[in-house]
């Protein structure tokens, strides 16, 4: 039922983005609204481009990286090299990204079947948040988009890394079943992980069975022609899957920046509190991919706080809407609701502190 809200959801937006584009390069003159003048509008094409321009790069480098990891390294890879201590699991959690920069998009799915696989709990979820963020693309990214203040890009690798390692060792203090769909889990002092299986009736078996086959198959050793088209296939669904959230986000940030009062702009942007929940929730919306997002950012450099930036560069990547559609249809509602909460508090805490120690 998630999968099929999600599919329907991106359709839509995807559907929204044509829209948009079509009305900004075909409207001969601007709309008859006392509010709109020709050179506000000039200034919002300008800006929705100029988003779109300095972060295509990157999301094309992201789609290809994570096309060549999702065919050509198998998930056995993935679970061999995760330690057995607890700590030393979340610790390379966290730095998991650096090897495998997997993109968001389509990090949860192979997740899914790790957990199917025995990969335990905290360390899944430790390297969902923290792996679209901690990862050489995206830092490039970041560092392209704040070009002259690179302390942007240490703090968000820092911030991702600290949040990561909180929630980690939370969760594997505190969840001791497995919040995935129709699996059972079980930790044992020794730090293994002994997963269940239920099936309920012959046709869930055998959809089971069918999955479990054809990930074998994806992994194992097929033709280059055919690995050639995989990666072809699967980089053009994610660019695609990217690129309309991209537009979505570039959109909407340039009606913000150009027709919200700019003092109105400020007085949030410079707030204690108002910043960071104002970033929050546009990170939360917009639902920008890593790659990408730091451009996004930077656009409020001369609005908004340091920290609320941050705030935005780390909350985003761990969760939006598409992920939190994903996280649905992979785990129970009650961990997501749990996990949304934990990645809040946070992040926020976090970012809070970094603003108060370093950017004051």
């Amino acid at each position: 039922m998630q999968n099929i809200i999600y599919r329907w959801s991106t359709n839509i937006l995807a559907v929204l983005c044509i829209v948009m584009l079509f009305l900004i390069y075909t409207q001969k003159q601007p709309p008859d609204l006392s509010f709109i003048k020709i050179d506000s509008l000039q200034n919002f094409k300008t800006l929705f481009i100029s988003i779109i321009l300095e972060a295509f790069p990157f999301v094309l480098l992201g789609v290809l990286v994570s096309a060549l990891l999702q065919i050509f390294v198998s998930e056995q890879t993935i679970r061999r090299l995760i330690p057995r201590n607890p700590v030393l699991g979340i610790l390379f959690a966290c730095v998991m990204g650096l090897i495998f920069p997997l993109c968001e998009c389509g990090m949860i799915p192979v997740i899914r079947r790790l957990l199917h696989k025995g990969m335990p709990v905290y360390v899944a979820v430790v390297f969902i948040l923290v792996g679209p963020i901690i990862n050489p693309v995206v830092y490039a990214s970041t560092f392209m988009a704040f070009r002259s203040r690179p302390e942007i890009a240490n703090s968000r690798m820092a911030i991702a890394f600290i949040v990561a390692l909180v929630i980690g060792l939370l969760i594997y203090r505190f969840v001791k079943t497995a919040p995935l769909r129709g699996i059972a889990e079980h930790h044992h002092s020794d730090g293994h992980t002994h997963t269940h299986h239920h099936h309920h009736d012959h046709h869930a078996h055998h959809h089971h069975e069918h999955d479990h086959t054809h990930d074998h198959h994806h992994h194992a050793a097929p033709g280059k022609p055919n690995r050639v088209f995989a990666l072809l296939g699967h980089a053009s669904d994610e660019f695609f899957d990217m690129g309309k959230y991209l537009i979505f986000g570039a959109f909407l940030t340039a009606l913000i920046q150009t027709f919200m009062d700019r003092e109105s702009l400020v007085s949030i942007g410079q707030g204690a509190f108002s910043s960071h929940l104002f970033m929050m929730g546009l990170a939360y919306i917009l639902s920008l991919c890593s790659t990408s997002d730091a451009f996004v950012a930077s656009s409020f450099t001369t609005t908004f706080s340091t920290g609320s930036l941050l705030t935005f560069l780390v909350f985003g990547p761990m969760l939006d809407i598409k992920s939190t559609l994903m996280l649905l249809s992979s785990f129970r509602a009650k961990f997501v609701l749990q996990l949304s909460l934990l990645v809040i508090v946070v992040v926020l805490s976090a970012s809070l502190l970094f603003e108060r120690v370093f950017f004051t």
